[in-house]
């Protein structure tokens, strides 16, 4: 967690926070995607954080990327942006609006590197661990041949983003 996030939290306490999210569907030169198993939930997920305050979201994703798993990535496209909800384990609340990216990795060997994370893996797109709705429709959109960008319609509630679904 951030400094920021850090310092807003002691203020709010477990109160909901709008948070600017960025997440990353991350794929080596073998076609794999990287995974990281979150030390608060237990559960797989794509590696994600927080857009600081003054920063931009590929430089975001590229930074917390190299934090938790210790490698450097190219951003190819930004994929996809939605609004979804998260109850941690320990009470806080978030709506996070979320940008999430398609990378490539370019150098380094995948470890955890922060305390977010109890195991770094690279998986076959189709031998994929149990995964939470919103992380398999984020990894679905990045690796479909659509460039653009994916968002619910206007009006739309898509069932991976309806309810509180985590990351």
């Amino acid at each position: 967690m951030s400094e920021y996030l850090k310092n807003l939290r002691n203020h709010v306490g477990h109160d909901l926070l709008l948070v600017p999210g960025v997440s990353a569907v991350i794929l080596n030169d073998a076609g794999e995607l990287l995974l990281g198993r979150r030390t608060d939930t237990g559960g797989w997920s794509l590696l994600a954080g927080m857009v600081d305050p003054g920063e931009q979201p590929a430089d975001a994703i590229v930074r917390e990327v190299r934090e938790e798993s210790g490698i450097e990535v190219a951003v190819e496209r930004l994929v996809g942006a939605a609004m979804h909800a998260v109850t941690y384990p320990n009470g806080d609340r978030c709506d996070y609006l979320s940008l999430w990216f398609r990378c490539h990795h370019v150098a380094g060997e995948a470890r955890v590197n922060d305390e977010e994370s109890t195991d770094m893996r690279w998986f076959a797109p189709d031998a994929l661990p149990p995964m939470k709705p919103f992380a398999r429709l984020r990894i679905e959109r990045a690796l479909s041949d659509d460039p653009a960008a994916w968002y619910t319609a206007p009006g739309e509630i898509h069932p991976a983003l309806s309810g509180e679904h985590g990351i």
